[in-house]
């Protein structure tokens, strides 16, 4: 299984387990694309619908779309009785959307799984003349000590693979994401948001977020559940485990 199609095994969990994003980063999104309500809005990599409310809340239509067809379950679950929102089940780059129909391409958490040839012409095409795009993702930053010198021999036992930088991390600023915009020459200059938070787990709830993670999901099972439950249980030896996130948010207008 590719691993970007291991989240829809999972997408209930995934649902419960994973977290928003900061309120002011969708405020920022409106504000610096002018969007307004009724303007159409193109989602990329829906997942369970997390962002797609908050889209859908600044008012304009979204178009969600994703791949999994369980995760769209999920979203359309967590959406039921809401307009404002449709969904197609399909990889961004197989899709043909309307051209020059949208206000706003957006991704939350998902730019990284889209094959970099074409994506940015992709969205190009699908935005109206001064439309923007909108990608963002959150990332760890920063783990307690204590926590990192109890788990490292853990990783090395089960999974010595995955002791290393997360994919998520492809969101930072230190990551290629500005300079794969800028190196399309299809946008204009960039603007560029941090919101940094934090993110207090308990033993279940880090044991639900490991198992909602993609690179968690492709390795082996018992190695996986034995690297998953002694993480836990560090976690509940430490009586919970606070970790420093940044989300970033890198948006441009179409040229």
């Amino acid at each position: 299984m590719d691993q970007r199609d291991t989240f829809d095994a999972v997408a209930e969990v995934y649902d419960a387990a994973r977290r928003g994003y900061p309120p002011a980063l969708f405020a920022d999104i409106a504000e610096i694309s002018g969007l307004e309500p009724g303007d159409a809005v193109l989602e990329v990599g829906c997942g369970s619908g997390q962002a797609t409310q908050d889209l859908m809340a600044l008012g304009g239509y979204v178009t969600a779309l994703d791949p999994g067809a369980a995760l769209v379950a999920t979203a359309r679950r967590r959406l039921a009785g809401r307009g404002g929102v449709s969904f197609v089940t399909a990889r961004f780059e197989d899709w043909t959307p309307p051209a020059r129909a949208f206000r706003l391409v957006a991704a939350a958490q998902a730019w990284h799984w889209v094959p970099a040839a074409g994506a940015f012409a992709q969205a190009a095409r699908a935005l109206a003349p001064g439309g923007w795009l909108a990608i963002f993702g959150s990332a760890p930053v920063r783990f307690p000590q204590a926590f990192l010198k109890a788990a490292e021999p853990l990783y090395m036992r089960h999974a010595s693979e995955l002791w290393a930088p997360p994919p998520e991390s492809w969101y930072l600023p230190q990551g290629p994401l500005g300079g794969l915009i800028a190196a399309s020459g299809r946008f204009g200059p960039q603007v560029r948001r941090a919101y940094p938070w934090t993110w207090r787990h308990t033993a279940d709830s880090f044991r639900a977020f490991l198992t909602s993670r993609s690179d968690f999901q492709v390795i082996p099972p018992a190695p996986r559940e034995a690297l998953i439950g002694g993480l836990a249980g560090i976690v509940a030896a430490l009586g919970g485990l606070d970790i420093a996130y940044e989300s970033h948010l890198y948006m441009a207008a179409l040229k």
